[in-house]
C-alpha cells in the first residue's frame, strides 16, 4: 500500500476534515492521525518523482506497490501504469453513498487499465459515516463480487478522531456471508478486536487480513500466530509508505516472529493470489 508524496497533504485528509472536530487535529500538516505518525508529515512534505519511489522500492526488494486510483481523476495512476507496467497496481476509491452512480464509476475505472486489481473503501472518512454491514454498501459487494475484484475495508478503531462503530470488524461476518464470492481484505489491523479478526478469518474462506498502517514492531501477535498456523493462506504484509518509512518497515521485520514457511506466503504469494497478479507481475 502506497501513497505517491505531491508535497501536499494525503492518506485520507480531505476527506477527514470534513469530518474532525477537536482542535488539535487543526495542527496536522498533512496525515489525518499524524499524532500517530509523527515523521509522516516530513516525508508526505517532499515531492518525489516516480522515478525515485522506483529506486526505493529496488533498495527495499520491493516488486510492486498498490496506489489509490480516483475514478474522476484516473491519469496519474494510468501514466505509472504505463511508465512501470511491472510495478504498480491500482484499487479505486469506492463511495456507498453514490448509490448506482459510484457502481458505474466503479466498473468503468476498472475497465481503463489491467492494473486495477481492486476496489478500496474508508467507512470512517465517509460524510457520514456508513457502516460495512449497511445496505448501501452492497450494491458495490455485489459489483466487485460480479467482477472478480477483491475490496480492501478499513477495520478498527480509526487513527484520524473520527468514531468507529462504522468499520467494527464484526459487521463483516454478515457482509462475508452474503457474499461469499468476493474476496474482502481487512485493512488497517483491526485494533483493539485482532482475537475476532482472526475468528473470522478461520471461519470465512474469503475474508483476508492486511498489515496495513502497522510498523512491524506493532503487528498484532496474535495475528502472526494465526500466520504461522492455520492462516498461512490468510495475512497479506502491507506497507504504508508514506505514513511509514520503508528504512523502519524493513528494519523491523527482521524481527518478525515468522515461520521460514510462512514468510513467502506472507510477503507474497497471498497478495498474487488475491489480487490475481502474476500476469502483471510476470510481464
Amino acid at each position: 500500500m502506497m501513497e505517491l508524496p505531491t508535497g501536499k497533504a494525503g492518506m485520507g485528509m480531505g476527506e477527514a476534515k470534513k469530518l474532525l472536530r477537536d482542535r488539535g487535529s487543526e495542527e496536522f500538516s498533512h496525515h489525518p492521525a499524524q499524532y500517530l505518525f509523527k515523521d509522516a508529515g516530513e516525508r508526505m512534505g517532499e515531492q518525489r518523482a516516480a522515478d525515485a519511489i522506483v529506486a526505493m522500492m529496488d533498495a527495499h526488494g520491493v516488486q510492486c506497490a498498490l496506489i489509490h486510483v480516483h475514478p474522476k481523476y484516473p491519469e496519474t495512476a494510468l501514466a505509472l501504469f504505463e511508465a512501470y507496467p511491472t510495478r504498480f497496481i491500482g484499487e479505486v476509491g469506492v463511495n456507498p453513498l453514490l448509490g448506482m452512480k459510484g457502481v458505474r464509476a466503479l466498473e468503468a475505472t476498472v475497465k481503463l487499465h489491467p492494473n486495477i486489481v481492486a476496489a478500496a473503501g474508508a467507512a470512517c472518512l465517509l460524510n457520514p459515516q456508513v457502516p460495512l454491514d449497511d445496505a448501501r454498501w452492497y450494491p458495490i459487494y455485489a459489483k466487485c463480487a460480479e467482477l472478480g475484484l477483491p475490496i480492501n475495508l478499513l477495520v478498527g478503531v480509526p487513527g484520524p478522531r473520527v468514531p468507529y462503530k462504522c468499520q467494527h470488524p464484526g459487521l463483516l461476518d454478515e457482509v462475508a456471508y452474503f457474499f461469499p464470492e468476493l474476496s474482502i481484505v481487512m485493512r488497517h489491523g483491526g485494533d483493539p478486536w485482532t482475537d475476532l479478526c482472526v475468528k473470522l478469518l478461520l471461519k470465512w474462506p474469503n475474508l483476508y487480513y492486511s498489515t496495513s498502517a502497522w510498523a512491524p514492531k506493532h503487528y498484532p501477535r496474535n495475528v502472526l500466530e494465526f500466520a504461522n498456523k492455520r492462516g498461512r493462506d490468510k495475512v497479506l504484509f502491507a506497507g504504508y509508505y508514506p505514513g511509514i518509512s520503508y528504512e523502519r518497515i524493513f528494519t523491523e521485520m527482521d524481527d518478525l516472529p515468522l515461520d521460514d514457511a510462512t514468510w513467502p506466503a506472507f510477503l507474497s504469494e497471498n497478495a498474487r493470489r488475491v489480487y490475481k497478479l502474476d500476469g502483471i507481475l510476470d510481464g
